[in-house]
């Protein structure tokens, strides 16, 4: 597993932290920046993904 991959997972479950605390509390600032955190990981775990595929055909 790529480290890209573990990075973007360690985002993505921050950003749903945030994104839920910020929808509980009523911050919108922290639901953008929880959206913006998720959204960052996603495109990390992405990448790890295609770079996991990439060894996988080595």
């Amino acid at each position: 597993m790529d480290k890209d991959r573990v990075e973007g997972a360690m985002d993505k479950a921050k950003g749903s932290v945030k994104k839920g605390v910020g929808e509980v509390t009523g911050d919108e600032k922290m639901k953008a920046e929880g959206a913006a955190d998720k959204a960052k990981g996603e495109a990390k775990s992405a990448v790890g993904s295609a770079k996991d595929a990439m060894r996988d055909k080595s």
